[in-house]
């Protein structure tokens, strides 16, 4: 058997890895052995009380804890790089650098700009993520798209933060047709603002195709959000940022993503888009299981401050604020990072944290075989320090490359 994972140990069909401890949905098991075959979890277990399997190479992932791959449902870009960017090298370079921060699965997400540029942008991810699937038994060492995110152009000229007003789209079904056969059927996430006319028609339909459809980016009012939710929304797209605020006679879409159930809201937990005592109201509103974090990463993540593109636009970052026209126009942050913050700032446990990263937005896009470590589930996990840093990124059992 092998003392550590290696290249050889990639050839073979099963694994076997021991850990000091592993997060489970069912809690914490330690020590921890975990059964790896073709990519997927075949059986986990207290180490004590098992063999290793026959024939398994063994990596022994030493005294750190062992939790499921972060997954991203809102990301722009990192490294320098954007995903509308039409330059070969951009997706896999961003896809490595996501895997050194922990997310094993993510959903490239475009912001609104020209219709031809958005069709072209929307291929290009479409043939990458077909690309990918192809080489289902290379598991790439880097982080995996699930989806498309398509951020606007369906959103609200009030609310459109940094969107370009000029290339903003009335919400239409055979507009978002346009989309859906640019990307071949990989929109899995769209957010919209759901007042506008026409919405809760297109609402309908890109529910009925398995999309996940998200609020924000709007100046609705209560009985608009609840309508669009009635109609088949069921998330919110990073609250209170680009948004109608709260207030206490006309509570807007705030007061309704908040207090229904039925709805999963993201936040970015960088202490900049919201300051902490935000991020631990909408924790204790939404609680555990309907808290996601997301990173609304631009390609100025993990680079020097200046100057660089979010779509169509060019944005400027300086001290951890990334602006355009002095708006805040994404974020810098890490999913790392955004974990560690939400301890921080929520008082939430480790545990409970790792959980709006990876098994609550698996839940929202409906993938049941990420965000958990479970048999059966893809074989995407990491080992983090008692600090909440990665060590290690796995992803369908490869360890990726630093």
């Amino acid at each position: 058997m092998l003392d550590s994972y290696s290249a050889e140990s990639k050839a073979l069909i099963m694994l076997a890895f021991t850990a000091r401890r592993l997060l489970t949905p069912n809690g914490v098991v330690e020590p921890a052995l975990m059964v790896v075959d073709e990519g997927r979890i075949r059986e986990i277990g207290a180490r004590g009380d098992r063999q290793l399997p026959t024939g398994a190479a063994h990596c022994n992932l030493g005294e750190g804890t062992v939790i499921p791959g972060y997954v991203d449902l809102h990301i722009h870009g990192n490294g320098g790089f954007d995903v509308m960017d039409e330059r070969a090298e951009a997706l896999p370079a961003i896809e490595r650098m996501l895997a050194r921060h922990g997310v094993t699965s993510y959903f490239p997400t475009t912001v609104t700009a020209p219709m031809e540029g958005t069709l072209r942008a929307l291929e290009r991810l479409a043939d990458a993520m077909e690309a990918r699937q192809q080489r289902s038994g290379d598991r790439a060492g880097r982080a995996a798209p699930l989806g498309i995110h398509l951020e606007g152009p369906f959103i609200s000229h009030a609310r459109r933060g940094v969107h370009p007003l000029e290339d903003l789209l009335p919400p239409k079904v055979e507009t978002f047709e346009r989309f859906w056969e640019a990307a071949r059927g990989h929109i899995r996430m769209m957010t919209l603002a759901p007042e506008l006319e026409g919405a809760i028609e297109l609402i309908g339909a890109a529910a009925a195709r398995g999309v996940c459809v998200s609020l924000g980016h709007s100046d609705a009012n209560f009985a608009a959000t609840e309508r669009a939710i009635d109609a088949g929304a069921r998330h919110a797209t990073h609250i209170f940022n680009a948004i109608r605020p709260l207030d206490h006679r006309d509570p807007g879409i705030l007061g309704s993503v908040l207090t229904d159930s039925r709805v999963t809201a993201d936040i970015i937990a960088d202490g900049i888009h919201l300051d902490p005592a935000i991020v631990k109201l909408v924790a204790q509103l939404k609680g555990p299981e309907l808290t996601v974090l997301i990173t609304d990463a631009t390609a100025a993540t993990g680079v020097p401050d200046g100057r660089y593109r979010l779509g169509s636009i060019e944005v400027d970052v300086h001290g951890g604020e990334c602006t355009f026209e002095g708006k805040l126009a994404g974020s810098v942050l890490t999913m790392d990072r955004a974990v560690r913050n939400l301890v921080q700032f929520a008082g939430w446990t480790l545990f409970e944290a790792v959980g709006a990263a990876s098994a609550n937005p698996a839940r929202v896009v409906r993938r049941a075989e990420k965000g958990v470590l479970r048999a059966g589930a893809d074989a995407d996990f990491l080992v983090l320090n008692e600090r909440g840093e990665v060590l290690r990124t796995f992803v369908g059992g490869v360890e990726c490359s630093a």
